[in-house]
């Protein structure tokens, strides 16, 4: 029997008479990056928070590597990041990855988190400090670092390069290839085609509840006859004003 990262199976979800989430269903293969696009609204965060058991499902059913989601074992190889992500105000930056990488059993070795923090251009002075006293930004790259220092399999993140600057999202995009190289499993959700295109080998276009894509970049273009990503995706949710769209920020 095939053993995926990801499996949702007919997933549906409604609140009340409010369906978020029709029939979702999609496989991913463990060592691939995945992203998640659509409009605010479309269901990605609801899919992450249905994958993660934060939310109940109103029909259908998620494995995680073979393991029903509801289980706490299934979330035994993954490592999740919110979009709005602040350490506990009371810790400062080092404390918190103290914390955090107890929790996944590793020890702290200072010349791996420095290696972090110069990947995510984040000031090693910033881990003295009380993380109250951080930027959006550097609670951003201090949570990236808990995460890529945890050594699990797989990472999913809701909108990981929120708050970053040009320079450690660039540098981000580069370590994460190389953890792909390693057969790392990425699945995040973002509103940025062009990291998209840069990172992922399949694309998941999430409107109105329902998957109106799945496959890899080249093929979404292709399939729309248009010459690029972001043209294609407007194609795929029914935008035909003609108008442009910034390929950003969506």
């Amino acid at each position: 029997m095939r053993l995926y990262a990801i499996e949702f199976d007919s997933v549906r979800k409604q609140y009340r008479e409010n369906i978020v989430l029709s029939r979702i269903s999609f496989q991913i293969e463990p060592g691939e990056f995945i992203g998640l696009v659509g409009v605010n609204g479309a269901g990605k965060t609801t899919i992450i928070k249905c994958l993660l058991d934060f939310a109940g499902l109103t029909s259908g059913a998620i494995k995680i590597y073979g393991v029903t989601h509801t289980e706490t074992d299934s979330r035994s190889k993954l490592v999740f990041l919110p979009e709005k992500f602040m350490p506990p105000y009371y810790l400062t930056g080092k404390d918190f990855l103290k914390y955090s990488l107890e929790l996944h059993k590793i020890n702290y070795d200072e010349h791996e988190v420095n290696s972090i923090l110069d990947v995510l251009d984040l000031d090693r002075n910033a881990l003295l400090k009380p993380v109250r006293q951080y930027s959006k930004g550097m609670a951003q790259k201090i949570g990236l670092a808990s995460c890529l220092l945890s050594e699990k399999e797989l990472f999913i993140f809701d909108e990981p390069m929120s708050g970053l600057d040009p320079k450690a999202r660039a540098n981000l995009k580069q370590y994460l290839l190389m953890l792909k190289d390693k057969g790392k499993s990425l699945f995040f959700s973002t509103h940025l085609l062009d990291d998209v295109n840069f990172l992922c080998d399949r694309i998941i276009i999430l409107h109105g509840g329902d998957i109106r894509f799945f496959g890899s970049p080249a093929e979404c273009i292709k399939q729309y006859k248009v010459d690029n990503l972001e043209q294609a995706y407007m194609q795929c949710i029914g935008n035909n004003t003609g108008e442009p769209v910034n390929s950003t920020v969506i």
